[in-house]
């Protein structure tokens, strides 16, 4: 064994091993002959077999012709014995998929041969899939603009002319021009419920006396944004570029700035009602600043609550100048929201989007609970924005219906009763109206005090521990059992998680302010489906 190894190695070398590639030839046929097999580039390029040592060559040459292999060539590779390539026509493709492409627009190109070629030559011609369905081909271009165009027309924006408030915007317009137009200081407290129009108005005529308040400086402030009442003056002195002073000294070089020969400065602020604080200092300043000798400051402001002046600002009607001007914004009726909806769709081309009987539902509903024209319009626009994912999604499954009209669908009666569901929803029931007894009664009972206490204090927000002790009381008239501070203020935070109530906490849980997020109408109406709430609502706060 040992003998036989070294022999064997020389025979194991690199030209035996290409002699091996070439179809395992003889060592001894290794000659011209077959380097002259290895270099026909073609299989009618080899001559005649010898008889001698052409076997080898004989079966490679069958080998080199062969067109096909065991693995797939692209390219040129497969079409070695193809004279010619025929171009292949586009795949057709089913009338289904067809019509679904149609509905979003230009088809993509087919998967299956993105690069096709041009007409096919069986049938001189190229394919056209989209000779039918001209329906289909419309969707979501013209009824799909019109839902979009209504919807936009439904935005709660500011209106170029606003429908039932020609008088409170003439009383804004005519204060303007007294007052800033006459460079005379003064005051207007704006009040309203949400939705009826305050800032709406306020906004049209600032745009439409633009030219008359080119000589002033005006200052726009949502009282929202303000971290806390003495937020106030920073903000003013920012716009009227002062340097930043925080306390006393700031106000100080405010009130000094205010009554300096210059422009008149017209401060509008709205969400005035977030300024009030312990004292009312901070509104009781606000509103001096126009009675002091040479001010130039004309202030307007905006809130929800209708006796702020009088529950927060009473010392002002004590002075001789008496309090500010006031207007009070009622909320909208049946006939003016049906006419405020009728005038945004009707910015809208052709046939209404919404139906007649549908709209008028909408306004008895919403002029019912609140008057509130924002909601009103949200409720249509969120009607119209669930027809038109209805059309989407049928129109996918179903051809569209015959006729020339572009709204394949209205917003009907159905779609509004549903979205006002939704919005104007029981939300004192945990459990919707299968379960109405689920609502806890001591909740019932404290709701019911917050509703008596707002009423008899004409106040928005009261304290948690006045609303305790209202509380305390009515239970001892019920014969009911009442809960302690700290359980009444878990109860508070329960109704809060449910959307009924704000809690405003302090650093004393007595001094917490607590308020209702729903109208006392709702609130009220849900109460009295109970027997002993409604006595409680009826017996009244003694």
């Amino acid at each position: 064994m040992a003998s036989s190894s070294p022999q064997r190695q020389p025979t194991i070398g690199f030209p035996r091993r290409r002699s091996a590639r070439r179809l395992a030839a003889p060592p001894g046929q290794s000659g011209p002959d077959s380097a002259a097999l290895r270099l026909s580039p073609c299989p009618g390029a080899s001559g005649p077999a010898e008889p001698g040592g052409a076997a080898p060559g004989a079966r490679l040459t069958p080998f080199k012709a062969l067109p096909l292999s065991p693995r797939k060539r692209l390219g040129a590779d497969n079409l070695c014995n193809i004279p010619h390539a025929l171009p292949c026509s586009p795949a057709k493709r089913s009338k289904e998929n067809q019509g679904r492409r149609l509905l979003f627009g230009d088809p993509p190109a087919s998967p299956e041969k993105p690069n096709s070629p041009g007409p096919s030559p069986r049938h001189g011609r190229q394919e056209t899939p989209r000779s039918s369905h001209p329906a289909r081909t419309r969707l979501f271009r013209e009824e799909g603009t019109r839902y979009q165009q209504a919807k936009r027309a439904l935005h709660a924006a500011v209106p170029d002319r606003l429908h039932a408030r020609e008088k409170e915007t003439g009383v804004i317009r005519q204060f303007l021009r007294d007052h800033v137009g006459g460079r005379q200081p003064g005051s207007l407290y704006i009040s309203g419920a949400p939705g009826t129009g305050k800032t709406a108005c306020l906004s049209r005529v600032l745009l439409d006396c633009k030219d008359e308040l080119a000589g002033s400086k005006t200052i726009i402030l949502n009282c929202m944004s303000l971290s806390s009442p003495l937020g106030v003056f920073p903000a003013v002195g920012q716009e009227l570029g002062l340097p930043a002073a925080a306390g006393r000294e700031g106000v100080r070089k405010l009130e000094k700035q205010l009554t300096a020969r210059g422009p008149m400065v017209l401060l509008v602020l709205d969400e005035l009602d977030q300024l009030e604080s312990k004292g009312q200092d901070v509104l009781y300043t606000l509103f001096e600043w126009p009675r002091l000798p040479g001010s130039r400051l004309v202030l307007v402001g905006l809130a929800n609550s209708l006796d702020l002046t009088d529950r927060s600002l009473a010392r002002l009607a004590a002075r001789p100048a008496g309090g500010p001007q006031l207007l009070h914004f009622p909320p909208y009726t049946r006939e003016q929201l049906t006419t405020i909806l009728q005038e945004r769709l009707g910015q809208v081309p052709g046939d209404p989007v919404l139906d007649a009987a549908a709209l008028q539902f909408c306004a008895r509903k919403v002029s019912a609970v609140s008057g509130d024209a924002r909601k009103a319009l949200d409720v249509c626009r969120r009607a119209v924005e669930v027809v038109e994912l209805e059309v989407r999604s049928q129109t996918l499954l179903k051809p569209l219906p015959g006729g020339d009209s572009p709204i394949p669908k209205r917003v009907g009666l159905p779609h509004i009763s549903r979205v006002i569901s939704e919005v104007f929803g029981d939300r004192l029931a945990a459990s919707g109206w299968r379960a109405p007894d689920t609502f806890p009664l001591q909740q019932k009972v404290l709701l019911c005090s917050l509703l008596l206490l707002t009423r008899h204090l004409r106040a928005r927000e009261v304290t948690l521990g006045k609303l305790h002790d209202t509380y305390s009381q009515v239970c001892r008239r019920q014969h009911l059992p009442a809960v302690d501070q700290a359980e009444c203020l878990s109860l508070v935070t329960l109704l809060e998680s449910r959307g009924i109530l704000e809690l405003k906490k302090a650093k004393e849980s007595r001094l917490a302010k607590v308020s209702l997020k729903m109208e006392e109408a709702a609130v009220e109406h849900a109460l009295q489906d109970v027997v002993l709430v409604g006595s409680i609502l009826a017996q009244g706060l003694r």
